[in-house]
């Protein structure tokens, strides 16, 4: 099991966090658009909302329905810069860096391809030894 299924089980386990689903509408978005240009559009909202030190309205920047990416960042808690520290362990009070932004990305899209019914295939097998 990886640190990302780890977390997204634990999100799971919560009745606020585990009710969010991608609707109808954000499927045909991300079908549409493609998931490179989805995860173009999480990398964007995430430098822009989430990763200065003083986000504009934290904990209120983030819309609950629109956009795939939005409905992502409150099923995995990366929708507000209090839920990155009580969920994630990412402190506040700083700028997120580029490989916090990444792996905030990563989930996001881990999250994304699970509500599309996208499973990346198993890691191969270690050669016996």
């Amino acid at each position: 099991m990886t640190d990302q299924d780890q977390i997204l089980g634990r999100l799971a386990r919560s009745a606020f966090r585990s009710r969010f689903r991608l609707g109808r509408k954000q499927r045909r978005y991300a079908d549409a658009r493609g998931r490179e240009t989805v995860a173009a559009h999480a990398r964007d909202f995430i430098a822009a909302r989430l990763a200065p030190v003083e986000p504009p309205n934290d904990g209120r920047q983030t819309p609950m329905r629109g956009h795939p990416v939005f409905i992502a960042q409150h099923a995995t808690a990366c929708c507000c810069r209090s839920c990155l520290q009580k969920w994630h362990g990412i402190p506040r009070g700083r700028a997120l860096d580029a490989a916090q932004q990444a792996q905030i990305v990563d989930l996001l899209m881990a999250w994304i391809d699970r509500e599309m019914g996208f499973r990346p295939p198993p890691p191969p097998a270690r050669p016996a030894e």
